[in-house]
């Protein structure tokens, strides 16, 4: 689904009640736990994280105009979806992610390279979001950026 917003605070007020509990605690957990330097906006139609232009200044390689992005969190049509690119270019987070997660859910995970979805509201990992988001700095997700996806 596709929402017009401005803001991150326009895009939650676009979405269903029983969405904006979700996407409200998930965004609470990615700004209390993502390191300095990250930077919110929308992004894709979405609420972004990304690496600003002040601190990357050659920006996405598909738009240079556009800032590195990292995160994001959506509402999608039959889910809500947290996109983690650190997830994609690094094994190790990727393998540490897939090995924590069943401990904070009974749910089986459902995820892609980077996607993790959530169709049940009620069996989030809040706090296994928090802590992925520790994991990684904008300098690091720069240099995993420029040696693994950037071509």
């Amino acid at each position: 689904m596709q929402y017009t917003a401005e803001t991150p605070e326009d895009y939650i007020r676009q979405l269903p009640e029983d969405r904006q509990r979700v996407i409200t605690r998930l965004r609470q957990m990615i700004k209390t736990n993502l390191p300095p330097g990250f930077q919110e906006q929308i992004s894709y139609g979405m609420l972004g994280y990304v690496v600003p232009h002040t601190l990357y200044p050659a920006g996405y390689h598909c738009d240079p105009i556009l800032p590195l992005p990292f995160l994001n969190l959506a509402s999608q049509k039959n889910f809500v979806a947290v996109y983690h690119m650190g997830l994609y270019a690094d094994k190790a987070l990727y393998d540490w992610f897939i090995s924590e997660y069943p401990k904070h859910s009974e749910r089986k995970l459902d995820m892609g390279k980077s996607c993790v979805r959530f169709k049940y509201f009620d069996d989030i990992p809040y706090e296994l979001i928090g802590e992925l988001c520790t994991k990684m700095k904008p300098q690091q997700w720069i240099e995993l950026y420029e040696k693994n996806i950037k071509k």
